[in-house]
């Protein structure tokens, strides 16, 4: 969103603005009116038709010509104008300005694309096959023989009927770690390789602990984390292990437990996804992903925006889309000797997953940006009181036990009980909008945790449950 004064005119900043919001994906709001120099506080509009005009005239001068919908609107009885900014189509992209230049959406401002930006969206007006691209000077000598070994085993055992059936070189080609000249795709060196730097340097992940920093200090524990996918996962969780603060904290029996100030199975999920979606096309080559702890929070960026999915629908969706299919397949079945687990499920369930242990850990939902060409995740640590879709703290219910805290699933479903009586886990789904799966857990903890909850029905009837008699008393 961009708020624009336009009491003397259509500001000069405001075709930067346009090309940057159409670039961004799902576009942008602008609004005419109000003074980001008075706190946003709505000023007179001299003539509203003439800026509406000059609008509609503005969008014409962009490459390709940017599309709007104005509307009239009112802050404090005063008239504003909104032009909501329609997303360039990706097969268009970037949008430019008059001057030449195409801008891009930052936290503070619009800034011109440097040419290495312009390559990302020129790349993405297509699908990419990064993944399959033979890498030149590699054979079958560069990978490693334990990962392939249990990358061989996995096939075989999930597919012997399909891949499976196949072995040795055989294997490799159809399993898409071999191209068809014999050199390594540049997915089987990134997964199944003993050193993929060797011919991708910055393929890495950059970590740094930025807490508490004296003034001569820029970072501690600074790493690049670099081997085959699997082995950079396993190396930056427990790079995390060692860096993230530790609570003491009373389980169910009362005893004292050290707790992670982020759960790492939902770092895990987080990693892993960067490192399969991260884009693979030429002008990222030069690019790392990066992974931060800071005062109370956790970021991580990869190269490349969301493929397939907006970020609104991130979490709430099982959307299986991937930049890198050939990539995601190998890391299906691409398995790190040093804790046999698989890097991915592949099942589209990892970010909602994410979105379950952070609730249950009440912790803030994690934040996302995508500006088209690179996307990042934030956490924040510490308790939370829980905000609503448009970021507002909500307004406290009385009804709630002081035991819950606000704004978090558990309270949700509390009062869905409190509202209806007596619920089956599949009602209060559909009442709360919250997963089955997520509405099993936390009745399991207003049960056994807060006893709040009691379950209800006898044999050959189904469970429900309801708020037990003492809090409704």
């Amino acid at each position: 969103m961009e708020a624009k004064s336009a009491a003397g005119g259509l500001p000069e900043s405001l075709q930067s603005s346009l090309s940057a919001l159409a670039n961004l994906p799902g576009g942008g709001l602008i609004i005419l009116g109000l003074d980001e120099n008075t706190n946003f506080s709505p000023v007179e509009l001299n003539d509203p038709n003439v800026l509406k005009q000059g609008l509609g005239n503005l969008t014409r001068s962009l490459t390709p010509p940017v599309h709007l919908e104005i509307e009239d609107a009112d802050v404090d009885g005063i008239s504003v104008i909104t032009a909501r900014v329609a997303e360039c189509p990706p097969s268009q992209k970037p949008c430019r300005a008059s001057n030449g230049k195409a801008y891009l959406r930052s936290y503070d401002g619009d800034y011109p694309l440097s040419e290495l930006e312009e390559q990302a969206f020129l790349h993405s007006r297509t699908a990419s096959h990064a993944d399959r691209m033979s890498v030149p000077d590699t054979t079958v000598e560069d990978l490693e023989n334990d990962l392939v070994s249990a990358w061989t085993d996995q096939v075989k055992a999930r597919n012997p009927q399909g891949l499976g059936r196949f072995a040795g070189v055989e294997l490799l080609r159809r399993g898409g770690v071999v191209a068809a000249d014999g050199s390594l795709t540049k997915a089987g060196l990134l997964v199944l390789g003993t050193y993929p730097q060797q011919f991708f340097p910055q393929f890495v992940l950059r970590v740094a602990d930025r807490r508490g920093l004296s003034r001569s200090e820029r970072a501690r524990n600074v790493q690049s984390i670099d081997g085959p996918i699997p082995r950079i996962l396993s190396a930056t969780l427990e790079w995390l292990r060692s860096n993230l603060a530790n609570t003491a904290v009373a389980n169910k029996s009362g005893a004292l437990v050290s707790q992670q100030e982020f759960p790492l199975e939902a770092l895990r999920e987080l990693v892993a996804n960067a490192l399969v979606h991260r884009d693979l096309e030429a002008w990222s080559e030069g690019m790392a992903i990066e992974l931060r702890l800071e005062t109370g929070k956790l970021v991580l960026s990869n190269p490349g925006g969301l493929y397939g999915i907006t970020v609104d629908r991130l979490t709430k969706e099982h959307v299986t889309s991937a930049r890198n299919p050939r990539l995601v397949q190998l890391c299906e079945n691409a398995t790190d000797s040093t804790n046999n687990s698989r890097v991915i499920e592949a099942l589209a369930s990892g970010l909602p997953r994410v979105a379950e242990l952070l609730e249950e850990n009440e912790l803030s939902p994690a934040q996302f940006w995508d500006n088209g060409i690179n996307f990042t995740v934030k956490l924040t640590s510490g308790k939370h009181l829980g905000t609503t879709e448009g970021g507002e703290v909500p307004s406290v219910d009385r009804r709630t036990p002081s035991s819950l805290r606000r704004g978090t699933q558990l309270e949700k479903i509390y009062l869905a009980l409190l509202d209806n009586n007596q619920s089956t886990t599949s009602e209060l789904a559909t009442i709360t909008g919250i997963s089955a799966p997520s509405v099993r857990r936390a009745l399991t903890r207003l049960r056994n945790d807060y006893h709040l909850v009691e379950a209800a029905g006898g044999p050959g009837q189904s469970v429900s449950y309801r708020i037990t008699d003492s809090q409704t008393k």
